[in-house]
């Protein structure tokens, strides 16, 4: 089965819920964690990729806590995905690159993985943090 993994659907999950509160000062991990049904330290965890790939920064102290670095419109969920999934490949001959596999020049499948891998990616290309915040407005 080809799935996301936790890491990535509660990564996506927190990031909606700091664009909810875009705007309105950093956002507590404890708070997030709460909304969020994860633990507190495991938000931790999950924003420590996401700092490291420019998505998000911490504030300390008093009132401290985490927010966007960027617009959550111009934040797309392959961003996050891949910050704590690592790159969107469904073969690891894509992941790789062709040289790594000794059968790349014949397999008749690795056009399939990377057309389909090529779609996953543009899917998650097409939607940001907005489209995913404006959705959980609607749902409320």
């Amino acid at each position: 089965m080809i799935r996301v993994s936790t890491r990535g659907r509660y990564a996506l999950r927190a990031m909606v819920d700091l664009a909810s509160h875009n705007g309105h000062g950093p956002v507590a991990r404890r708070k997030i964690a709460e909304r969020q049904g994860i633990s507190s330290d495991y938000v931790a965890q999950l924003f420590r990729p996401l700092q490291d790939a420019g998505l998000v920064e911490g504030v300390k102290g008093p009132g401290g806590g985490y927010r966007l670095t960027r617009q959550p419109g111009e934040i797309r969920v392959r961003d996050v995905v891949e910050a704590v999934e690592g790159p969107v490949a469904l073969a690891p001959c894509l992941e790789h690159g062709a040289g790594a596999c000794p059968h790349a020049d014949h397999c008749a499948t690795r056009e399939f993985w990377e057309r389909l891998s090529t779609a996953v990616k543009e899917l998650l290309d097409a939607h940001t943090l907005e489209d995913l915040r404006n959705r959980s407005d609607t749902l409320r």
